[in-house]
């Protein structure tokens, strides 16, 4: 079970990957379309922050279930997350319906950058708090041979 547990934390940043591409292939109603073009436009323009961020959580759990969660890689993760933001703004330059943007981009890090703030306070700075320790707690089972 812990090995199926595992080897699906490590798919899932990848699954996610392939998600975000195939949304940012497709016109931007093709999903979802409010009844409201002010919220539907809210809604998706907040999703830059959102998915990015998710991006990043599933890198953090990926490195979390191989006790690879440090400092260095936790960095490593944002900057890949943030990257992958960039390389979807300037796919959806080539998709005729979509567009691309510095403030998009700029969004999809600020996303990002949440995410990496919160999991160094929770994580690296708050080992004894609530989510710190279910953290660890997690990563020790996940690691443990029973």
């Amino acid at each position: 079970m812990k090995k199926w547990i595992k080897r699906l934390c490590m798919i899932l940043p990848l699954l996610y990957m392939i998600l975000i591409w195939t949304l940012s292939s497709m016109p931007d109603d093709a999903v979802v379309k409010l009844p409201s073009n002010s919220v539907d436009r809210f809604f998706k323009e907040s999703m830059h922050l959102i998915e990015f961020g998710i991006l990043h959580l599933l890198f953090i759990l990926a490195l979390l279930v191989n006790g690879k969660l440090t400092v260095a890689t936790h960095v490593v993760a944002a900057v890949f997350a943030s990257f992958y933001g960039f390389l979807d703004e300037i796919h959806q330059a080539f998709v005729p319906w979509r567009s691309a943007t510095v403030v998009d981009a700029v969004k999809d890090v600020l996303g990002v950058l949440v995410v990496y703030l919160l999991i160094q306070r929770v994580y690296f700075v708050k080992k004894e708090g609530y989510i710190g320790q279910k953290m660890h707690a997690f990563e020790a089972w996940i690691r443990s041979e029973k």
